[in-house]
C-alpha cells in the first residue's frame, strides 16, 4: 500500500510578517556591526547577545586577547570553560568573635627562563600568562642531564679513609749516573733509588686539610760517599671561619743533604753532611668583596750534622745552625674573574747558634722582599701564579757585603689541549755559606716540563731547566743547564713503567768547578 506523504500547511500571514520585520532588522544590525568594527562578529559579539535580543557589548582592541582565543562554549549560565573559579560565599563574622588566622603565604614560584633578547621568554611566558603552575616544556624536548666531567682511565682513584681521601704511592728505579760527585773529570756509577709517596685531602664542604709525604734514598753502587737521604713532609690546613675570613696553617719537614759540588763543603769530606729543617706558618685571610688582605708569620728552624772526613775525625757545623723569624703582608684586587693582581712585602731575620763562624764572621741577617705579581684562572686553560720582586739581606758583619738582586717566583700550569700539558716553574733564594768572605749565594732557578699523551697510557715528557748562582763577595758565578726526556707507559691504573734521559751540565768563572753529568733510569711505579 503506497505511502502518503505529510501535507505541508501554509504559512499564516501574520507569521510571515512577523519573520519579514525579524530579518530586517537582523541584516541591519549585521551591516552595522561590518561598517563600524573591523573585527568578525565571533569577536564582536563573542556572547550572542544579539541572537537573545540584547544590546551587543562594544569590544575594543584592549579587550581582545593576544595570547589564545578566548574557549568556546561558554554561555550565560551552567559550564565555565574560561578556567575561571567563582567566589565562594563567607560567613559574616559575629560580634566578639575572633579573627579566623590569615591563609598561610604562597609557596614561591619556580624560576622562570632566562630572558630572550627583546624581553621575550617564548613559550614558558605564554604558558605564564594562561595561568599554567610548571615552566613549559615540548613534549618531545630532550631531557638534559649535567655533564659529567672527563676522567682519565689510568689515574688512580685512591683510598677513602673515613672523610680522607688517600693516594699512595712507591717508586724504584735502576739507573747510571756518570758523575755522581758533580766534580770536574768524576767518575760513574750505577744507582738505585727507591721513593715511597702518600698524599692525603679532607673531603670536606667546609674547611681542609691535607699533606704531602714523601721520601728518597739514592744508593751508588761504587760511590757510597755520594748516598743521599731525603725526605719532605708538608701538611696545611684551613678553617673557613666566614664567608670572607679564613685562616691557614702550614707545617714543613725537610731531611736532605748538601748538593753535590757545593762550596760549604770541606775538601776531605767522606760523607755528604745531613741536616734538618722545619718549621710553621699561620696565616690570616680577609676578604673586603673584591680587595683581599691576608698576613702570615713563619718560624723556621734548619740544623746540620757533624761532617765524617777520610781520616775518621769529625767536623762540627754548630755555626751553620739557625733560626729565621719571618711575616708576609700581602693585598690583592680582583681584576677579573680569574686575574687577581697582588702586592706583597716580606722580611725576615736569621739568627745563629753561635756569634762567629769558623772564619771569624757573624752570620746574622735581615731580609726584606718586596714583590708584585698576579694570580691566573683563565678557563682552566692557564692558572698558577708569577711574581717578581727585588731581595735585600744585610748582615751583622759589616765585612760581609750586602746581598741583593731581583727575584722572580712561578707556578703555571698551561693546558694547551687534551693531550698537552705545560708547567712553568721558577723559584729565587738567599744560602748560606761558610767560605771566608762571602756573604751568601743568590740562587735562581727555572724549569719547564711539557707532558704529550701519545695514547692515554703513553706519556711523553720533556724537561728544560736553567740556574744561575752568585756569591755575594768573592764574584763567582755559576751557570748550571739540565735537559732532560722520559717516556711513561701506564699498564694499567696503578703499575707504570718509566724510562728517563737527563744530561746536567755546571760552567763557572771559577777555576776547577765545571762539570757535566749524563743520567739513565728506568723504574716501576706502584700506586693506587
Amino acid at each position: 500500500m503506497p505511502r502518503r506523504r505529510p501535507q505541508r500547511l501554509a504559512p499564516a500571514p501574520a507569521a510571515l510578517a512577523a519573520a519579514f520585520v525579524h530579518l530586517l532588522f537582523v541584516a541591519d544590525a549585521r551591516a552595522q556591526s561590518a561598517t563600524t568594527s573591523p573585527l568578525p562578529p565571533s569577536l564582536t559579539d563573542p556572547r550572542h547577545a544579539q541572537q537573545f535580543g540584547r544590546a551587543p557589548v562594544p569590544v575594543t582592541r584592549a579587550m581582545v586577547p593576544t595570547i589564545a582565543p578566548l574557549p568556546s562554549g561558554a554561555g550565560e549560565t551552567g559550564y565555565d570553560s574560561t578556567g575561571a573559579t567563582r567566589k565562594k560565599k563567607t560567613a559574616r563574622r559575629k560580634p566578639g568573635a575572633a579573627r579566623p588566622a590569615p591563609p598561610p603565604p604562597p609557596a614561591p614560584a619556580p624560576p622562570g627562563p632566562p630572558q630572550q633578547a627583546g624581553g621575550h621568554t617564548g613559550a614558558p611566558q605564554i604558558a605564564a600568562r594562561a595561568g599554567y603552575s610548571e615552566v613549559y616544556r615540548p613534549p618531545d624536548a630532550p631531557v638534559r642531564r649535567p655533564q659529567v666531567p672527563i676522567q682519565d682511565a689510568y689515574e688512580p682513584l685512591g683510598l677513602r679513609v673515613g672523610s680522607f681521601l688517600l693516594r699512595p704511592s712507591f717508586e724504584i728505579a735502576r739507573g747510571y749516573d756518570s758523575n755522581p760527585a758533580r766534580v770536574t773529570g768524576g767518575s760513574g756509577s750505577y744507582y738505585t733509588a727507591v721513593e715511597p709517596a702518600l698524599q692525603v685531602r679532607s673531603q670536606w664542604a667546609r674547611h681542609a686539610y691535607g699533606a704531602d709525604l714523601r721520601g728518597n734514598f739514592t744508593s751508588y753502587d761504587t760511590l757510597s760517599s755520594s748516598n743521599r737521604p731525603q725526605v719532605e713532609a708538608r701538611t696545611f690546613t684551613r678553617f673557613d671561619v666566614a664567608r670572607d675570613t679564613r685562616i691557614d696553617f702550614e707545617g714543613r719537614f725537610t731531611l736532605s743533604t748538601d748538593y753535590p759540588g757545593s762550596p760549604n763543603l770541606q775538601a776531605d769530606i767522606a760523607k755528604l753532611p745531613t741536616y734538618i729543617s722545619y718549621g710553621n706558618t699561620a696565616g690570616l685571610t680577609q676578604r673586603f668583596n673584591r680587595f683581599e688582605l691576608s698576613l702570615k708569620g713563619s718560624v723556621d728552624r734548619t740544623q746540620y750534622q757533624n761532617s765524617k772526613l777520610t781520616d775518621g775525625t769529625t767536623s762540627g757545623n754548630r755555626d751553620r745552625d739557625f733560626d729565621q723569624y719571618g711575616g708576609q703582608l700581602r693585598a690583592s684586587y680582583e681584576l677579573t674573574p680569574g686575574v687577581k693582581p697582588f702586592a706583597e712585602l716580606g722580611g725576615d731575620t736569621r739568627q745563629h747558634d753561635l756569634a762567629f763562624d769558623r772564619n771569624g764572621f757573624q752570620r746574622d741577617s735581615r731580609a726584606l722582599t718586596p714583590k708584585a705579581g698576579t694570580t691566573f684562572e683563565l678557563t682552566r686553560k692557564l692558572t698558577g701564579e708569577v711574581s717578581v720582586g727585588y731581595l735585600t739581606r744585610r748582615y751583622r758583619d759589616p765585612a760581609l757585603p750586602d746581598l741583593r738582586g731581583m727575584v722572580a717566583d712561578a707556578s703555571l700550569i698551561w693546558t694547551a689541549s687534551g693531550l698537552t700539558t705545560a708547567k712553568l716553574t721558577a723559584n729565587s733564594r738567599a744560602e748560606e755559606s761558610t767560605v771566608a768572605g762571602v756573604s751568601g749565594a743568590l740562587r735562581r732557578d727555572a724549569a719547564l716540563q711539557i707532558d704529550h699523551a701519545f695514547r692515554r697510557w703513553l706519556i711523553g715528557t720533556l724537561t728544560l731547566g736553567y740556574g744561575f748562582d752568585q756569591y755575594i763577595g768573592n764574584g763567582r758565578e755559576d751557570t748550571r743547564s739540565s735537559l732532560g726526556t722520559a717516556l711513561t707507559y701506564k699498564l694499567n691504573r696503578d703499575l707504570s713503567l718509566k724510562g728517563e734521559y737527563r744530561r746536567e751540565t755546571l760552567h763557572s768563572n771559577a777555576a776547577n768547578v765545571d762539570y757535566d753529568a749524563s743520567i739513565f733510569t728506568i723504574g716501576l711505579k706502584l700506586q693506587r
